[in-house]
């Protein structure tokens, strides 16, 4: 089963070290797009959805919290999983964001080994 993989982070290295820490987790995504901030995650999904996202919280535009609203409004989004990642690390802040339709939350920094723990149930 072909999965879809979109990273979103308005910093163009931290979205290739995510890149290559999901890489060097031993999973596979068939494709992979990168936006650089919420907008542009939104204009990437009405055009293509994808299974799972990877987001940063604090985005220029339009931030993750905003992201996940949006999406989660979007019937052909429906079933995409969300995994924020981000320095933010306050459980009331996380527990917000999960309530707010987030599938999961990754700290950074991070490790390959997270992101197989956090997007194994999901590939």
């Amino acid at each position: 089963m072909s999965k879809s993989l979109l990273i979103v982070d308005d910093s163009a290295t931290m979205r290739k070290i995510i890149m290559r820490s999901v890489r060097m987790s031993g999973l596979q995504f068939d494709s992979t797009e990168e936006a650089g901030n919420g907008v542009e995650a939104l204009e990437k999904l009405k055009a293509s959805p994808v299974d799972i996202i990877l987001c940063d919280v604090n985005m220029p535009e339009m931030n993750g919290t905003e992201l996940v609203k949006k999406v989660r409004e979007m019937d052909s989004c429906r079933d995409t999983k969300i995994v924020m990642v981000s320095t933010e690390s306050s459980q009331e802040f996380i527990d917000n964001l999960l309530a707010e339709g987030a599938n999961d939350y990754i700290t950074k920094p991070f490790t390959p080994d997270k992101f197989r723990e956090k997007l194994s149930p999901f590939v």
